[in-house]
């Protein structure tokens, strides 16, 4: 396969720029808002168990966040949170999504030297307005030859999306911080997976085992790591090896 064949599908949130030390930091001020009411393993465990029960309505994202963070905040408080906290969440939530996009480090320089040899593809689930303004604020969408926000990321979002692309899964190489939304996926359609972790991982996001694709699936330690990766891909179909 000719280098320039390689089509390189990217995750955005904590793989281009920081997103879950965001949430964080937010879940810290949370938990000390409902400190007098509950534990923080418990308001940890109940709202993450309203999230998982509003997904499917709310989708991914700060706006689906705060929700639950309000209704959380009710069922904790047995309705007696008060109107100035609810607007203290709602606050939070306006801050998120004006947060600064602080990219990590090495994910322009990266992005730069792989898109003159190849095509690019930003694919980011949550929000279609906050992802736009992240890669809008980012300053990487130049460099991307097309972007898709989906909302989830399993088997039949990215065979759509090879679909769309008119690229064959074993030409794809996607790179992303999540085995359980950018990795195993592709994987399974026969597709490439570079997998980049972030320090923090959402507990939905979670996978215990490392999968077994020798060949397809590669840990790095940075993005800095990535264009080797690609060389060494490049090579092996080169070869036929």
């Amino acid at each position: 396969m000719p280098l320039r064949e390689l089509v390189i599908g990217f995750d955005a949130d904590d793989t281009l720029w920081h997103n879950e030390s965001i949430f964080e930091k937010v879940h810290e001020r949370y938990r000390a808002l409902l400190a007098q009411y509950h534990d923080a393993a418990t308001v940890d465990q109940t709202l993450f168990a309203t999230e998982m029960r509003n997904l499917e309505l709310y989708g991914y994202g700060v706006k689906g966040f705060t929700l639950s963070a309000i209704e959380t905040a009710i069922q904790l408080t047995g309705g007696k949170i008060a109107a100035d906290e609810i607007q203290r969440l709602i606050e939070l939530g306006r801050e998120m999504l004006a947060h600064p996009v602080e990219l990590l480090e090495g994910a322009a320089d990266t992005l730069a030297r792989l898109a003159p040899h190849h095509r690019l593809i930003l694919i980011t689930k949550g929000d279609l307005r906050d992802q736009e303004r992240k890669l809008a604020k980012s300053g990487l969408a130049p460099l991307f030859h097309d972007v898709e926000i989906v909302s989830e990321k399993d088997e039949g979002t990215y065979a759509a999306i090879l679909r769309r692309q008119d690229v064959p899964a074993s030409r794809f190489l996607m790179v992303g911080n999540s085995l359980k939304s950018d990795i195993l996926p592709i994987l399974a359609l026969g597709g490439l997976g570079a997998f980049v972790p972030y320090h923090l991982t959402w507990a939905h996001e979670r996978v215990e085992e490392m999968p077994v694709a020798s060949g397809r699936f590669f840990r790095l330690k940075t993005l800095r790591d990535l264009p080797g990766v690609v060389a060494v891909l490049a090579d092996s179909r080169n070869s036929g090896t």
